[in-house]
């Protein structure tokens, strides 16, 4: 009946290919031997026996397919983790990056703000030496406003 199964290229899946012009075990057989076969059932056994190993050997195909995917499963399966790994240490990287540029603004904030507060002190120096100043200025626009009112009188005694 089926002698052969075979794997077709495209799909992948078994399938039956008679084979017409070969003869079987069962008609190289002499005649009287076929008579004697078929009245106790040994031909039909064998022929049982023959599809049965025809079966297990389609089975066993089936099986080494399965197998062949569940490798090809496995191994991207591995290719994607290892992937996946990659990409987890390059966000990691980015977190530590971004985490460092925060640490990094925070400590160019806390230097604009101490620079701030020394800004602030020197204009509070600034306003300080100014009073002191006006100050002064003033001092010395009342003595020589008294120097001159001691001049006035004097020129006009």
């Amino acid at each position: 009946m089926f002698d052969k199964f075979k794997k077709e290229e495209e799909g992948g899946e078994m399938v039956e290919e008679k084979m017409e012009n070969e003869e079987t075990p069962e008609t190289v057989e002499t005649t009287s031997t076929i008579e004697t076969e078929s009245e106790i059932g040994i031909g039909e056994l064998m022929g049982k026996r023959a599809k049965l190993e025809e079966a297990i050997d389609y089975v066993g195909l089936m099986i080494k397919n399965l197998k062949d995917k569940r490798t090809l499963l496995e191994k991207d399966i591995e290719d994607e983790s290892v992937d996946i790994k990659n990409l987890k240490e390059k966000l990691q990287k980015v977190s530590e990056y971004i985490d460092e540029e925060n640490r990094g603004i925070q400590e160019l904030a806390n230097k604009r703000k101490q620079v701030e507060n020394e800004a602030d002190e020197v204009g509070s120096i600034i306003n300080a030496l100014r009073d002191k100043l006006s100050s002064i200025d003033k001092v010395i626009d009342d003595e020589g406003s008294r120097v001159k009112q001691v001049k006035e009188t004097r020129e006009s005694l």
